[in-house]
Formats: C-alpha cells, structure tokens, sequence
C-alpha cells in the first residue's frame, strides 16, 4: 500500500572528525521516504524555499519518490541544520538551525492523500502533526515521531497526539524525557499509557527496543564498521520500518518485530556515506543480503 510521510525537507552541513559536507540534501522526510521506497510507493509531503534545486526533485522522483505534496514558496528559504560530530560519532551538537519555509509549515493534503492507510509523521511541529492527523479519513496505522524540542514546547498537544497515534517513535533521552522516567525500560512502559499501541525507542549504535502492551524485546544494530555520517539514520530506520509494515499492509506482532529489523538493516546503510548517497546506490537486493546476515547473527 502507499505510504504518506510528512516531515522535513533541508539542506544539511555536516561536520566529522574525517570530513566536512555543506549543505547536502536532508531532512527527516527526505531519508525516510528514500528507506521506505525499498518497499513500497512513498508520497512525500513537506515546504522548500525558492533556493531548492530542480534536480533534487527530480531526483527523488528518480527513485520513486513522489513529490507531489512538495510544496516550494517563492521568496523564503529551505530549512537548514548544520551539525558537529564528535570523535565517537555517538554524539554531536548543533551548531546552526534555521527553520526559515519550515517555520509555517502546516500542509492542507489532497483528497487522494487524506484517504492514506499508512501514514508517517516525522519530525516536526506538534501542532502541525495534530492538523494533517485531523484531515485524514480511517486510516489503518499511523505513527508519529517527535524530539526533546517538541516535548518542552509542546507538551499539552504532544500528550493529545499521543493519545491519537498508534505508534511512537523517538530515541532513549527523548523517550526518558517524555516519560520523566530514569530507565528505559520504565520510559517505555510510562509511554505506553500515554496512548500508543506501541513504542519504538531508538538506541544508536545499540539498535532498538519495542514495547507494547504484549510484549517488550529489543533488536541490536547491525555491526556496520564504515561509520561515515550518522545524520540521518533515525529517519531512515522509521522509513524502512514503515515501508515494509505498508508492503505486507499489516502490523500484527510478528510483522512489526520483521520490519524493525527492516529498519536496523537501512538505517545501517545510511550510515555509511555522507546525507543520502548510500542509500541511492544499494537495491532491494541489498536490503535483502542485509537482512539475511543480520538474521543469522540473531540465530541461536
């Protein structure tokens, strides 16, 4: 089934102990929908400036993406992120966030898009979250990602999303902070009463858990040793989670614990090169060759 993703689209600065990229293509739509494309139609919604070049477009469009829902204003400028890594390549800081298009952005979606069964709001505004999950009709799962910013400045509608989402995506000092909950394990359970069926917290480089109201488990990462740029990967991970739950047009148990590993195995690829590179170079084969390693390395 097509999969609908709402985030954000950016031009990304990228610093690391090895390297410097300046202003590549990113955004938490453009990474998961370019990881969920491996398995199914990704229909992009999201706002660039009068500064987004055509090719880069016409590149996701190359790699069935469809960018219909992308809109460009004329006269403002595409967001922007500009990030250090440090030596470990597990931490980094800010060092420049210019919302600029993304500042306003609250899309009206089409009517074909207002009916989609899968849909996936990256990272983004509470409030606009809220307003694209309002205009959609019956859909069958929908599951919303947020971030530390969110939470502190948002909390009251963050709560109501919760209570409106069948999943929630986010990463182990968010899920904490969310919860107000020291452990993980105690974050994931908190959350889970907030609403969702079910919680993915991300762990980096130590992978994923998964809880719901059935069981808890947690997937490792893959043990990639090419760590070029970890920009991105959270995003990535939810792109192939979700593409693979939208291709089997199902989220029962077994599916869902399947297409986390989906997600381990892009995000591991995402990693590799800097922005979006490694992943327009692999193939569904690849996914596969992946995943089969990864399954046996989990076999015992």
């Amino acid at each position: 089934m097509p999969l609908v993703v709402v985030g954000s689209v950016a031009f990304d600065s990228v610093e690391t102990p090895q390297a410097v990229r300046e202003r590549v293509l990113g955004g938490s739509a453009v990474y998961f929908s370019l990881a969920a494309r491996f398995f199914t139609k990704v229909r992009l919604v999201g706002v660039v400036g009068e500064d987004w070049p055509a090719e880069y477009t016409a590149l996701l469009q190359t790699h069935s993406v469809d960018t219909a829902g992308l809109q460009v204003v004329s006269g403002a400028k595409t967001f922007f992120w500009r990030g250090r890594y440090h030596a470990n390549m597990n931490e980094r800081e800010t060092l420049d966030v210019q919302l600029n298009v993304m500042a306003n952005f609250n899309p009206v979606l089409s009517q074909e898009l207002r009916r989609c069964k899968f849909l996936f709001l990256a990272n983004g505004s509470t409030k606009m979250q809220l307003n694209v999950l309002s205009q959609c009709v019956g859909p069958m799962l929908t599951v919303a990602d947020t971030m530390d910013h969110w939470i502190r400045t948002e909390p009251q509608e963050l709560r109501e999303l919760m209570g409106r989402v069948d999943g929630l995506v986010l990463n182990d000092s968010e899920a904490k902070l969310l919860a107000q909950r020291d452990s993980l394990l105690g974050a994931g359970r908190t959350l889970l009463e907030m609403g969702p069926r079910f919680i993915v917290i991300k762990k980096g480089e130590h992978g994923a858990l998964f809880f719901s109201k059935h069981e808890m488990y947690v997937l490792p990462a893959y043990p990639t040793d090419r760590v070029v740029d970890p920009t991105g990967a959270g995003d990535s991970f939810a792109g192939g989670m979700m593409g693979y739950l939208a291709e089997q047009a199902d989220y029962a148990p077994e599916t869902l614990k399947r297409a986390m590993a989906y997600g381990i195995v892009a995000a591991s690829f995402t990693v590799e090169d800097f922005s979006v590179d490694r992943l327009l170079k692999i193939t569904r084969e690849d996914v596969e060759l992946r995943m089969e390693e990864y399954r046996r390395m989990l076999t015992f």
